[in-house]
């Protein structure tokens, strides 16, 4: 049963919805509404320009030729000193210790190679005529028995099993990993 006010009309009842005090409710919901979605919007575009600034690369994403050309620009120059004091001594003719070579920015990176034995895999790679393992890891139900690293001009690991045991080898042969493997069964009963 709804409620009833005396209205302006003498004699006349009207429903409370007629005359005003129900709006209020529903005025105060939208405006709860328009405030709750204006701070979603708030939150929203403070979160973007937080998250950008936070995620992003200062000044943008460089493409390939952008970061080649940085590279090539960025090769560093000789540092120019000049002496205050004039040497008393005249210099030697020879350096008494061998200038040390400056490594190359633009030296090839390592060749890598995978290599899989029935006891596991090993990745590989070499630098000149040295090699180390990057990684290795053994199959379900092998385990690492050994593994020697390197850097050196052989590295290894051997993996065993419960019937078998497998091993890598691995040298370097014109910068290029190559590898010597073994895969022995224990079960030739």
């Amino acid at each position: 049963m709804g409620l009833w006010r005396a209205s302006r009309v003498p004699g006349r009842a009207v429903p409370a919805e007629q005359t005003g005090r129900v709006r209020r409710p529903a005025v105060a919901g939208a405006g709860w509404l328009a405030a709750a979605g204006l701070a979603t919007l708030i939150g929203l575009g403070g979160i973007r320009l937080v998250g950008d600034s936070l995620t992003s690369t200062p000044g943008g994403v460089l493409s390939q030729e952008q970061v080649e050309r940085a590279l090539a620009e960025a090769t560093p120059s000789p540092p120019e000193t000049t002496p205050s004091v004039e040497p008393s001594v005249e210099p030697s003719v020879e350096p008494s210790v061998e200038p040390s070579p400056v490594p190359s920015r633009l030296e090839k990176t390592p060749v890598q190679r995978s290599f899989t034995v029935s006891g596991g895999t090993a990745v590989a790679a070499c630098q000149g005529s040295t090699a180390y393992l990057i990684s290795w890891s053994p199959t379900q139900g092998n385990r690492v028995d050994r593994a020697r690293p390197g850097p050196a001009r052989e590295v290894e690991v051997r993996f065993r099993g419960e019937d078998s045991d497998s091993e890598i080898k691995i040298s370097c042969s014109g910068g290029v990993p190559v590898a010597e493997r073994k895969d022995e069964d224990d079960d030739d009963d």
